[in-house]
């Protein structure tokens, strides 16, 4: 939504100013307070004809008590639209940073793998990183068209999610700031798995007959909840598995590759590893029956998780032979560690040695 108001940056400015501080204050703003508050250096006759044009083009208002001004409708309109459209604008650009980011993940995770793999000689797996407190940040809902709209879901971490939900008529600008202002105020910092059945009910009952957007906008956040089979997971060098003859009869190299192939158990096994790593992020090994992973009994599997920060976790993963070199898997895991918490944190990209 484009706030249509034809001001001149100065007068935006002292606008703003005049809406700020009465939120705060509750009483009328002069100009010596817009003075004070901002760093236009006008002198308070300019401020006052400022505030006197505002007031004839019907965004400010001077209660007959006072010489001060405070907003108008019409002003507080122009204000929560332009809020409305700079968090459309900061959306649109994470979405954009976020998805560029996401491909130079891809390729660095699948490199990391292959690294591991030609670095052991064993079978490696690197999982894509997921949120782990799944806390909503922020919630904007825009109209498409006359029978749509758009929920777009911010996660912490910087996860996002859009929900196309069909509507019976279209929504006015009023009834969106209130769908907005309703989730929001009740919603923002709230985990998705504290989401009750009560505090949706609450909700629905305050849209009213709008509850039926409400149900659509929720059943998209607790979707946002990553299911282990829809866990990316990165694999290099399952056919080093070969070179072992413990591992290379008919039955254990069928096992092992349906797990790298399927990846429903390296989900499962990427859960355990996370869950028993903790926020240490310490090394795990787990023998042979210890992985609960069926087709891996014969095996070793040492893990480790990495963090992105906000609460993003991966998990990186070797499978080989019970009778795996573990002192240099552990270092190789390690020295990766330390390259990708590198990586990680930086700006630009780095390649992995």
């Amino acid at each position: 939504m484009k706030a249509d108001h034809g001001l001149d940056d100065r007068k935006l400015k002292i606008l703003q100013t005049i809406i700020k501080t009465y939120l705060e204050t509750g009483e009328p703003v002069g100009s010596r307070t817009i003075s004070k508050y901002t760093d236009l250096n006008l002198s308070s006759a300019t401020i006052r004809n400022e505030m006197a044009d505002l007031e004839d083009l019907g965004y400010i208002i001077q209660p007959h008590t006072s010489a001060g001004r405070i907003p108008s409708d019409k002003g507080y309109r122009l204000y929560v639209d332009m809020l409305m459209e700079d968090k459309e604008h900061e959306i649109t650009e994470m979405q954009e940073k976020m998805l560029q980011k996401a491909d130079k993940m891809e390729q660095l995770l699948q490199q990391a793998a292959r690294v591991l793999a030609n670095s052991t000689n064993y079978a490696t797996m690197v999982s894509a990183p997921t949120y782990n407190r799944n806390k909503l940040k922020f919630i904007q809902l825009s109209q498409v068209d006359a029978n749509q709209i758009i929920a777009v879901i911010v996660m912490e971490g910087n996860i996002i999610k859009n929900k196309i939900v069909a509507v019976a008529e279209p929504l006015d600008n009023e009834t969106m700031l209130k769908l907005n202002m309703l989730l929001n105020t009740n919603l923002n910092g709230i985990a998705v798995e504290d989401i009750n059945l009560g505090m949706i009910a609450r909700l629905k009952e305050q849209a009213g007959i709008h509850s039926g957007v409400i149900s659509d906008v929720l059943d998209a956040v607790a979707n946002t909840i990553q299911l282990d089979n829809d866990l990316e997971i990165y694999t290099s060098g399952a056919t080093n598995i070969f070179k072992y003859p413990e591992l290379s009869d008919k039955q254990s190299a069928q096992e092992i590759i349906s797990a790298f192939e399927e990846k429903q158990q390296l989900a499962a096994l990427v859960t355990k590893s996370m869950a028993n790593g903790g926020e240490d992020r310490d090394i795990q090994v787990y023998i042979g029956d210890e992985s609960n992973v069926e087709n891996m009994k014969d095996c070793s599997v040492v893990t480790a998780t990495y963090e992105l920060g906000e609460g993003m976790q991966g998990t990186i993963g070797i499978i080989g032979p019970k009778r795996m070199d573990y002192e240099h898997v552990m270092k190789t895991l390690k020295t990766l560690m330390a390259e990708l918490d590198d990586i990680f944190h930086r700006d630009e990209p780095k390649k992995l040695e």
